[in-house]
């Protein structure tokens, strides 16, 4: 094979279809866009425009709001972390904080933190420090003899 043999796959590309050149083409005259107004020009298209009736989007109630203070946490089972221990990527002798997490590949990425959910089964003696974790949680973690320690608001976010 040499450089000016390639070509592509026969079919595999499309010629421009060339609007306005004739009636016989089958897209002369308004060039497939149907009649005149505001649709046949380039650029402006009214996105929810009802012909002059209130739009649904502005007929409808504003509702709720964004909190800029709101956190995003990773949410993790406690099965989720056994897994990792059992798979020899987390050590249970370690502090499991966030970073160990992400190490592991339980987590893709840190976040605002890590909050410990109580589904599946701790059978490792475990020292967590993490932003959160649900009473179930704590309660297995404490059964084996591990620990949780929460930190604060402001050592996470500095």
């Amino acid at each position: 094979m040499k450089l000016n043999e390639i070509r592509d796959n026969p079919g595999s590309s499309k010629s421009r279809t060339r609007v306005g050149r004739g009636i016989g083409s089958g897209k002369g005259k308004q060039s497939g866009r149907g009649g005149k107004g505001q649709t046949a020009r380039s650029g402006v298209r009214i996105k929810g425009f009802e012909g002059g009736q209130m739009p649904l989007h502005r007929r409808l109630p504003k509702r709720g709001f964004t909190n800029i203070h709101a956190l995003d946490v990773n949410e993790v089972n406690i099965g989720r972390v056994q897994q990792a221990i059992d798979a020899g990527k987390l050590d249970a002798n370690q502090t499991v904080t966030v970073d160990a997490l992400v190490a592991a590949g339980v987590l893709a990425r840190a976040r605002d933190g890590v909050k410990i959910l109580g589904k599946g089964e701790l059978k490792a003696k475990v020292a967590f420090e993490v932003r959160g974790a649900s009473k179930s949680a704590v309660e297995a973690i404490e059964k084996n003899g591990g620990s949780v320690k929460l930190l604060a608001q402001a050592e996470a976010s500095a």
